[in-house]
């Protein structure tokens, strides 16, 4: 693996982890304001993040790449107004991962590293999903948000989400 490419697979991976920390956060949030379904669905983020880290470096350790491990930042932001706002900023998050697979998978292109262009495609299919499962919990919250019965039932409605490993 070009030393290049392997320097920013390190920084995905990392990128990975702190997603994962955020998710973790904002799981711990809602789960401190009553809201069991929201931090049930953001800890499943979380350990989707946890699965997309390990997928890189499954595939890096098969290349023959060296996995660096960086610090994880400090998520800043340890609480959010409301759910509204926790999906928002989840949903922007998820749009900055996408720029980054994008980015890793165009320089993967230029160095004509195919076998690294076949593993990035399941994850630049991956954000696709995310970003649309983040827009479909931000759209039915802004359709149930002005009835206190609906948003409780929305919680638990977010709380059936059920955890499926990730493997690509």
């Amino acid at each position: 693996m070009e030393k290049r490419i392997e320097e920013a697979m390190n920084r995905q991976i990392n990128m990975e982890y702190e997603s994962a920390y955020l998710y973790l956060a904002m799981s711990l949030d809602a789960e401190t304001k009553g809201m069991t379904g929201l931090s049930q669905w953001m800890f499943i983020q979380w350990l989707e993040e946890l699965d997309h880290a390990r997928i890189l470096q499954k595939y890096m350790l098969s290349r023959g790449a060296r996995i660096d491990l960086f610090s994880i930042n400090v998520v800043e932001q340890k609480s959010w107004k409301n759910a509204f706002d926790m999906i928002k900023d989840s949903l922007e998050h998820e749009r900055n991962v996408t720029k980054s697979i994008n980015g890793l998978m165009k320089m993967a292109k230029e160095l004509d590293d195919f076998a690294t262009c076949s593993r990035l495609q399941w994850f630049v299919d991956e954000q696709v999903e995310e970003e649309e499962s983040m827009r479909d919990v931000l759209g039915m919250l802004i359709m149930v948000s002005d009835c206190k019965a609906s948003l409780l039932q929305y919680d638990r409605w977010l709380g059936e989400r059920k955890y499926l490993q990730k493997s690509a």
